[in-house]
């Protein structure tokens, strides 16, 4: 098995393996599987075992007890905390789990256990079909340094550099200098970029190797480093592998990977740009080589770097199935989760080499609660709008979550995956950038903005990508949002009245003018004066009903002076969408949210958030006219109140404790209570509504 030689040897489980892999296996039918993981992947595993008529068995922290994949699976089980390391990274609870709920396998999706060998070891001794690969070829991959001398034995091309047990300075810079600078310092037992250092100069190597020593013994309790040379624009290519355990590896072709924020991969594509038949058969033939070198049996995806001269070097082989795996069913027709269901069945692979073809061309963003203009720092809150695109055959939404979900703290801040394809890469980036446009998201901050701006880039667009290309581009990247258009104001100032129009008919308010704005009172013009805050601006937009006979017709004129006539006007779609004639253009179905304080408008690709006053903030809103928002994050102490008792303006509602003082908060109007979100004891986060008063 290319030269392994006590490296497997070792390890008795993989050396059994390896002997009986060309042996007759009997194929074990799999009727029930048990989920190690949560979000997307768990989702996604559940559909395809669905489809196959195999149950599913969702295991969840209590974070995630409301989750969609708890509501998919056909039995879900609590396992713990919040805290991963008290619920999804606690392998003998998920075992326990597997026997009560008679699943016969376990799939562990990607990150949380996916790696683990132990855990792979501790299904085997449970009698549990694990669905990935021996944990020999776990541990053989799991470690950078001893993966690339699996690799240079098995004639895998790898980068130069030092992957040895001695970490002291003086060894460190002698190698580097070898080496030539720049180079990259990595934790031995590194991933997602954690412990990762580009090192320009001689000089610099000590502090970047300090602080990748503290970073790797924070994320993966060993400091150990190795040393490589850094690649000048290079692009971040992988190739997905698969193989069965009658011997049988095939390549799945390859996904450029390039384009990455903090190490980490924001959108993928596949086949990659510019890749040459014979180089991919080489790439191809390199990944399938390194699989065997392992005795790998599963899905699997051989990294390499691709430098600008078509040389290509080994970096990690992840032994489990991928985040942007989608990609890759999407130009081959191929369902992934099926074939491990296959392998882990000891089946053989549904397809040889010669028969796997590559279809059209297919594109995968990621979308994440991140805030890219602050250096995409992760986000957390309540998804309190969310619209997508709709899926098809040609589009997919990869997700976890729902409309009013949280994106939790304790958990990857991903939201979803946005998959498409089309007949080549021109059209799929053409389908992936209305597919943005469709992507509504409030709330949270997330990158969605960022990801239009990156696939409309001249360079993106032209294929040069490469693992540098954010902070290259960085500057055309983050521009500045463009200003608001007089068409969009206008637009977000007319969607505004309509909402409390049809608010005040729903309530069938006799009183209210703007309740006889059917076109009837042709000869009395109503107006209105709507001052809205945009950011640090205010900006005062004056609304006119110009009527008209059974028409709803306006103008409106802005603090600019210009003036707009907003024709034909009317609300679609639970009245979250307009539709109207503007300056000679017909704007259909334009999305118009109202969340909290806050009217966000999508149009043209651009979304703009309008702060509300509260004398023209429809009723029907979230945070609405009466409402009692948190002055800052505490702890509800005393409810005086109950859902349906009359208040008066003044009145106490609640107690609240923040920041070791007591708040009384008090109903700012003459009502009823309508709702009251919270509990005593229940610990409110800042900005959020206590009370809502009608």
């Amino acid at each position: 098995m290319f030269g392994l030689g006590k490296l497997i040897k070792k390890d008795a489980s993989f050396y059994r393996y390896i002997t009986n892999v060309n042996k007759d296996l009997k194929i074990k039918p799999i009727t029930k599987i048990l989920i190690a993981n949560r979000g997307e992947i768990a989702c996604r595993v559940m559909r395809t075992a669905k489809s196959k008529g195999v149950k599913t068995v969702a295991v969840y922290s209590e974070a995630d007890k409301n989750s969609l994949h708890v509501s998919m699976a056909d039995e879900s089980y609590l396992i713990g905390p919040a805290a991963a390391k008290e619920s999804y990274l606690c392998g003998n609870k998920i075992i326990d789990v597997a026997k009560r709920s008679g699943a016969q396998a376990i799939h562990p999706g990607y990150g949380f256990l996916s790696e683990n060998s132990d855990f792979a070891d501790l299904c085997e001794k449970e009698g549990i079909i694990f669905i990935g690969p021996p944990s020999g070829a776990i541990k053989a991959m799991g470690s950078k340094s001893a993966s690339k001398d699996i690799m240079i034995k098995a004639g895998v091309p790898t980068i130069p550099g030092y992957h040895g047990e001695d970490q002291s300075m003086s060894v460190l810079k002698s190698e580097a200098a070898k080496i030539g600078y720049p180079v990259l310092i990595k934790a031995v037992m590194g991933g997602g970029g954690k412990g990762m250092r580009i090192v320009e100069r001689e000089e610099d190597l000590e502090d970047g190797v300090e602080s990748s020593k503290r970073e790797a013994t924070a994320s993966f309790g060993d400091s150990r480093v190795l040393v490589e040379k850094y690649l000048v624009h290079p692009r971040h290519v992988e190739i997905q592998v698969f193989a069965d355990r009658h011997g049988n590896c095939v390549h799945l072709f390859e996904r450029d990977c390039s384009v990455q924020r903090r190490h980490q991969k924001i959108i993928e594509e596949a086949p990659a740009p510019h890749l040459s038949e014979e180089l991919r058969k080489k790439m191809g033939d390199a990944a399938v080589a390194a699989a065997k070198a392992v005795g790998y049996v599963g899905a699997g995806t051989v990294e390499f770097i691709l430098s600008a001269d078509n040389s290509f070097f080994f970096m990690e082989m992840n032994t489990r199935l991928q985040v942007e795996h989608p990609i890759t069913e999407m130009i081959t027709k191929q369902d992934l989760v099926e074939w491990q269901l296959k392998v882990a069945e000891s089946q053989t692979l549904p397809m040889e080499q010669e028969q796997l073809k590559i279809h059209g061309h297919s594109f995968e963003a990621r979308i994440y609660a991140e805030n890219p203009d602050s250096d995409f720092l992760p986000g957390t809150g309540k998804l309190a709008h969310l619209s997508t695109p709709t899926p098809s055959d040609t589009l997919r939404v990869e997700t976890g979550v729902r409309q009013g979900d949280e994106v939790s703290v304790y958990y990857d801040p991903m939201i979803a995956k946005l998959v498409v394809w089309d007949q080549d890469r021109e059209k799929a980036l053409r389908y992936l950038r209305n597919a943005l446009d469709e992507y509504h998201i409030i709330g949270l901050n997330t990158n969605i903005s960022f990801l239009k701006r990156l696939s409309t880039h001249p360079s993106f667009m032209a294929g040069e990508v490469e693992t540098g290309f954010i902070p290259i581009h960085r500057e055309s990247l983050m521009a500045p949002q463009a200003p608001m258009s007089d068409d969009s104001l206008a637009l977000a100032a007319t969607s505004l009245l309509l909402k409390e129009i049809a608010q005040q008919k729903s309530k069938e308010d006799p009183n209210s003018p703007w309740s006889s704005l059917g076109g009837f009172r042709i000869n009395h013009n109503l107006k209105k004066q709507v001052n809205f805050n945009q950011k640090d601006n205010k900006v005062a937009v004056n609304v006119e009903f110009i009527g008209g006979i059974g028409k709803q017709n306006f103008k409106v004129t802005l603090d600019n002076a210009n003036v707009v006539e907003v024709l034909d006007a009317k609300l679609n779609q639970n009245n979250e969408t307009i539709s109207a004639h503007v300056n000679g253009r017909f704007y259909n179905n334009i999305k118009s949210v109202i969340v909290k304080d806050t009217l966000t408008i999508f149009n043209d690709g651009q979304q703009y958030q309008l702060d509300i006053p509260q004398d023209v903030k429809p009723k029907g809103a979230d945070g609405v006219l009466g409402s009692l928002v948190s002055p800052m994050p505490g702890k509800i102490t005393k409810v005086m109140v109950n859902v349906g008792d009359s208040v008066k303006k003044g009145q106490p509602i609640l107690l609240m404790e923040a920041m070791k003082m007591e708040h009384t908060i008090r109903s700012p109007i003459d009502g009823k209570v309508e709702s009251l979100p919270y509990n005593v004891n229940e610990i409110v986060e800042d900005k959020k509504t206590l009370a809502v008063i009608v």
